[in-house]
Order: structure tokens, then C-alpha cells, then sequence
């Protein structure tokens, strides 16, 4: 089920997609997170994505792990008849993290990658060629003749190879992950940071814009240009989003929450949390906690 802001992930242990096309606006621009790690390598493609209040250049070659519960948005260029082409694992790492035991040095990045700050989700330049490219058609073969029982052990083989094929990669890069940014998109982290750090308050879109030195025209003009919603539906992505996780990781009261992320009255909070994730708030928690 797709929801505005977070998605959940299928029954299935694994949630696969390889060479997905999307042409023509197909690709919904949305932010969103996922509730498991999310995986993705761009074969074709070009724009921008934002991860972390950063942008970074969508080009061919490029990988990207976006860890649970980490808000992240594509904006894609179709202009020339260009379209988006990749392949998408995501998963929910506790359930794997057994079948990586066995191996000390890949269970460790294992774990680094999903529960550590990684100072840029992605690496760019990796050819069709590698091996990581040939994990993913490799599962593709099987997944459709694969019988249920087989499954999950096969979605556990498919990610210990997929990790021990990025491992090196990452590694190889790590010194070289500089955002690639041009100057709009740079003033788009500041206005997603300056929204970070208030988004909890009342929006008032002349404080904003005075903070950055802008006039409020221009600064709704170039939010919804570089990222394709305006800034009240972010302001209210965002919320969702900080409710989705206080909900699922601690214990904390609907009414607590809902202050937290500034909504001080609660019924209006379980209206805005439907509007956004088709469901109220203890409906939520409770499948979760399911």
C-alpha cells in the first residue's frame, strides 16, 4: 500500500523491482520514506535528489541507500525523451541480520549501512558491467519460478551477494563522496534546513523568507521549482513523517505527539494523519506493533 510520506513494505520478505521504466512524468515526485532499507541503482536517468536537507545530480551508474525512515525525494528530468530506468531492493534489515552472522567482516558493514550515519547515501559511476548490476538480473531469473516456501531463504541469498558486491565499491569511494550541487540547489538545502529547525511551529512564510533573504515570492517560486511540491504540503510531509516515527519507536501518547510535531489539538491531528496516511494514528501504531 502506497501512502503519502512513508511506505509500508509488502508481506513478501522482499519488496524487488529490476530495470523499472518510468517515461513521460510517469514517476510520482513525491517525499517519501520506506520502513525498511531501500536499495537503488539508476541504469538511466537524470535530475535531482534530495536525501538529508542535500542534493545530489541523479546520472547513470549511480547507487544509493536510503536507511529506514530517511525522508527523500527524485525530481526527474524527461525533457528530450529521457526516461528513468532502475532497479529497487528494500528490506527490513532485522530480518536478515541472522543470515549475516556467519561472516564477522560483511555482518559489520551490514549493520554500518543500516543503523549508521553515512556522510552521502550515494556513489556514482558504476558500470552495467559490475557485478552488483549482474546480483540484480540474477534474482530477477529466479523470483517468478520461486516456490513460497524458498523465498525468504532466496531473499536472504540475494542480499548477502548484493552486499558483499557493494561492499568494495563503497569502500573505494568513500573518500570521494562530494555532493554534486549546482547554486539553486544549494539554496534549496538552506530553505529545507531553515524548514528542519521550524517545522514544529506555525509556517509563516514572511520569517522564512526573511531568514534567507529572499522575498517570499521568490522563495515559493524556487522551493516548488527544485522540488516540486510547495512548501506548506513539505511542512506537512514532514510532519507526517516525524509522527510515522514517534509512533512506530516509542510509546509516547497520540496527544504528545501531536504537540511534538505541532498540532496542539489532537482530534485535528488524527484528521491531518488519516488525510496523509490513510489511517488514524492508534490504527497505525497497532498494525505495527502487530
Amino acid at each position: 500500500m502506497a501512502i503519502k510520506g512513508v511506505a509500508y513494505l509488502s508481506d513478501e520478505p522482499l519488496d524487488f523491482t529490476y530495470r523499472r521504466i518510468s517515461a513521460n512524468n510517469q514517476f510520482k515526485e513525491t517525499f517519501h520514506s520506506h520502513r525498511g532499507t531501500e536499495i537503488l541503482f539508476i541504469h538511466q536517468g537524470m535530475g535531482t535528489m534530495i536525501v538529508n536537507n542535500v542534493s545530489y545530480d541523479i546520472r547513470p551508474g549511480m547507487l544509493c541507500i536510503f536507511q529506514p525512515y530517511q525522508l527523500h525525494h527524485l525530481k526527474l528530468d524527461y525533457s528530450e525523451h529521457q526516461t528513468f530506468e532502475r532497479s529497487i531492493a528494500t528490506f527490513e534489515p532485522s530480518r536478515f541480520e541472522s543470515y549475516f552472522e556467519q561472516w564477522p567482516a560483511l555482518h559489520a558493514f551490514f549493520k554500518h549501512i543500516n543503523l549508521n550515519d553515512l556522510s552521502s547515501p550515494c556513489i556514482y559511476d558504476i558500470e552495467e558491467s559490475n557485478e552488483l548490476v549482474a546480483v540484480f538480473q540474477s534474482m530477477q531469473r529466479k523470483r517468478d519460478s520461486l516456490p513460497e516456501t524458498e523465498k525468504f531463504e532466496e531473499a536472504s541469498l540475494f542480499l548477502i551477494s548484493l552486499f558483499r558486491s557493494i561492499k568494495p565499491i563503497w569502500m573505494k569511494q568513500q573518500a570521494h563522496r562530494i555532493p554534486l550541487r549546482t547554486r539553486k540547489n544549494h539554496q534549496v538545502e538552506h530553505m529545507l534546513n531553515w524548514i528542519e529547525k521550524h517545522y514544529a511551529t506555525p509556517f509563516q512564510l514572511h520569517s522564512m523568507a526573511k531568514a534567507l533573504h529572499l522575498s517570499p515570492y521568490h522563495l515559493s517560486h524556487l522551493f516548488k521549482e527544485m522540488v516540486g511540491i510547495s512548501i506548506t504540503d513539505y511542512i506537512a510531509t514532514r510532519r507526517a513523517h516525524q509522527a510515522v516515527v514517534l509512533l512506530t519507536t516509542t510509546d509516547k501518547p497520540i496527544n504528545l505527539i501531536a504537540e511534538e510535531i505541532g498540532i496542539t489539538n489532537s482530534s485535528y491531528f488524527c484528521k491531518f494523519f488519516k488525510s496523509r496516511m490513510g489511517t488514524t494514528p492508534h490504527q497505525y501504531r497497532k498494525r505495527w506493533n502487530k
